[in-house]
């Protein structure tokens, strides 16, 4: 293989969500150890890269009160988004609805509401009933919504989830963790952000009636824009915080904590920690050309390497003069080669430590070029083996 270094203004910005397969080392001279979180399950993630900096219990699974209305919410919006249902779609209210107990929004069975109503009821007023009466606009029935609810957790990666209702009311066998519900905020972040901006209200009325958002940390902190509390006496206080600075964003979970004042508080903790000690990088986008290797008997001379996916580096601060990058190509490529076919791979390492590999394909194919050329190339690399 044909090993290369990177010039020192592309090693860095080489990295995407690399990171997001390999734990991000840490120079302990340069980051402390996480703040202790009084919870029983926490996590910190960077929502641009898919890097986890802070977690613990992440995995374990725990009754998620409202945090399951995030869900709710994003199917809501994948169907909007989808042209199945509109914003001012007025939405049935059935007597199962309107007897919803625990948190409300106070609609009435009998009564139609407007779709986008009862998404605000959801998302600012965790309103139970509201949660089901679009569940049943949606699917037809409570019972069928979290099958699809469930379905939808698997295509997000949600391998620890598992759906019963829609609103988070207690039930055997509805559970998720600390990593899915981080999933699952980054996945409403990124997929829908013409919704985005509910998650950030602090009040919403309807019929008379103002409810502020539970979400403590929309009052004390101006970067903070979501998303969603929970709570039961299982549960706990529980608390999916994002926040933006300086074109990072952070995605925080909490689940577990007691006390509504603690779930923000543990939460504060995490970001904190994570915009002080931490920044994020863009790098180049899929598809940007980051070699050009020879091409032998080939109808181009040349063909151009990069990398599949957009690339998002999460670093400590301070530490990018550390990072190395380098690129391996395989010797003499000859043509035909294939488009997205990997032909090297990028290795990126800090302090020494090999952080992650990643696969360089071609961008483009070449095909073979006419007979002659290819005697002719055959000729030249025989000669060229001679004297290697």
């Amino acid at each position: 293989m044909q090993t290369r270094s990177l010039p020192h203004s592309l090693f860095w910005l080489l990295l995407a969500g690399l990171l997001a397969v390999a734990p991000l080392a840490r120079a302990e001279n340069m980051i402390p150890r996480p703040p202790e979180v009084e919870a029983r399950s926490y996590l910190l993630l960077d929502a641009k890269s898919g890097q986890v900096l802070v977690e613990h219990n992440a995995d374990k699974k725990l009754p998620p009160a409202s945090l399951t209305k995030m869900m709710t919410a994003y199917l809501v919006e994948k169907e909007i988004q989808a042209g199945n249902i509109n914003e001012q779609d007025q939405v049935p209210i059935s007597v199962k609805a309107w007897r919803m107990g625990g948190s409300r929004m106070f609609v009435k069975e009998g009564t139609q509401v407007p779709l986008v109503d009862l998404l605000k009821g959801v998302i600012v007023q965790s309103g139970n009933d509201a949660s089901v009466a679009l569940a049943e606009y949606v699917a037809g029935s409570e019972g069928a919504f979290a099958d699809l609810m469930n379905n939808q957790a698997g295509q997000l990666g949600m391998d620890n989830t598992h759906f019963v209702n829609a609103t988070g009311w207690p039930a055997d066998d509805h559970y998720t963790t600390a990593r899915d519900l981080a999933w699952l905020a980054r996945a409403i972040i990124r997929d829908y952000p013409e919704h985005y901006d509910i998650y950030a209200q602090k009040e919403f009325s309807y019929n008379g009636i103002t409810q502020q958002n539970r979400n403590l940390l929309l009052w004390r902190d101006d970067s903070v824009d979501g998303l969603k509390t929970g709570h039961t006496e299982e549960a706990g206080y529980c608390l999916v915080s994002s926040a933006k600075q300086n074109g990072m964003r952070l995605i925080s979970v909490v689940m577990g904590t007691d006390s509504e004042a603690a779930r923000a508080r543990e939460s504060q903790k995490l970001l904190s920690y994570g915009f002080r000690f931490y920044e994020t990088y863009e790098g180049y986008g899929a598809g940007d050309v980051l070699d050009t290797p020879e091409v032998w008997m080939g109808a181009a001379d040349q063909v151009r390497l990069g990398l599949e996916d957009d690339l998002v580096l999460t670093v400590p601060k301070g530490s990018q003069e550390q990072l190395k990058a380098e690129m391996s190509i395989q010797p003499e490529l000859r043509a035909p080669i294939e488009e997205g076919r990997q032909y090297g791979t990028l290795t990126v390492s800090l302090d020494g430590e090999q952080l992650v590999q990643r696969p360089l394909v071609a961008l483009e194919a070449v095909e073979e070029a006419g007979f002659f050329s290819r005697i002719w190339d055959h000729i030249v690399l025989f000669f060229k083996g001679l004297f290697d």
